[in-house]
């Protein structure tokens, strides 16, 4: 193939996830016109790897995270958007590293790419560890703007099955709202260190949405 080829069949490839919306809100049934789609999670991700590394001082190449987070989805463009709720780690794993090998095929740095996903994935290295975090906050993040703009009905939620997880029931059965739930969720399960608690806290205690003006 030529390189004018690989060039165009990337980006085309790649240009599918603007439309890939996060299965997460279908879930929920978040009502917004427009939901979050990868692509936008992708780039709001990358710009909260810049913020932290920014704020905090993180020990990493940050050129190297906001690489592997540019490409951490990648494999969504054929499997689509699959939530720990709807499969397991490991298969979703298996399933995905298949589907990135498909897709990097022919294309001159598709190793380099194929092993700056692995290393996100396994998450041996400081810049994997940090940009897997960014990755998993940022979602709480959007599920507050989202709960800022009241997108969420908790007394209508049929047919959503993560509400069988027991910690997610038992977040919201304690009177949490949806945001708060999904915040506290992320401290519990992802073992954020100091300064992503801090910013998940002041995003569950305070309003967000303030800082768009």
């Amino acid at each position: 193939m030529k390189k004018e080829e690989n060039v165009l069949k990337f980006y085309v490839i790649c240009n599918k996830l603007k439309n890939v919306i996060r299965t997460g809100w279908k879930d929920w049934h978040v009502e917004r016109e427009r939901l979050e789609s990868v692509a936008e999670h992708i780039y709001s991700v990358q710009m909260l790897a810049i913020a932290m590394k920014s704020e905090y001082a993180y020990d990493v190449d940050i050129m190297k995270v906001v690489f592997m987070l540019a490409v951490h989805e990648l494999e969504e463009t054929k499997i689509g958007d699959l939530t720990q709720f709807q499969i397991s780690k490991e298969e979703k794993k298996i399933i995905g590293h298949q589907a990135v090998t498909e897709i990097l095929e022919g294309l001159l740095d598709g190793n380099q790419i194929k092993e700056l996903i692995l290393e996100f994935d396994e998450r041996k290295t400081k810049e994997a560890d940090f940009a897997y975090h960014c990755d998993k906050l940022e979602c709480d993040l959007q599920s507050k703007l989202y709960d800022e703009e009241g997108c969420v009905d908790l007394n209508h939620q049929e047919g959503n099955k993560t509400l069988e997880d027991e910690t997610v029931k038992e977040l919201l059965n304690s009177g949490m709202s949806w945001s708060e739930m999904w915040l506290d969720f992320g401290q519990k399960k992802y073992h954020y260190d100091e300064n992503f608690t801090a910013v998940s806290n002041y995003a569950m205690k305070n309003k967000i949405r303030k800082f768009s003006k």
